[in-house]
């Protein structure tokens, strides 16, 4: 199971990554399409949501405090 692409950076980092789900998923007693599964449809998805809606929040945080200082210096 060796990646081909002809980009060798590409294939080694592909294949390193292969190789240490493999033997992750080995040590958690789960398959690679199970560590898989959970890496890449479950926790970096549910990551990728908490970012996006802290950056909103944050975002809507310093809004309101332009305004308010906005509203201060009239």
């Amino acid at each position: 199971m060796y990646a081909d692409s002809g980009i060798v950076w590409i294939d080694i980092t592909f294949d390193w990554c292969v190789l240490f789900l493999i033997k992750t998923a080995n040590q958690l007693g789960i398959t690679y399409e199970e560590i898989n599964v959970w890496l890449f449809v479950i926790l970096l998805p549910t990551i990728l949501l908490i970012s996006l809606l802290t950056n909103w929040i944050l975002f809507l945080q310093l809004l309101r405090l332009k305004a308010e200082n906005h509203s201060h210096l009239l």
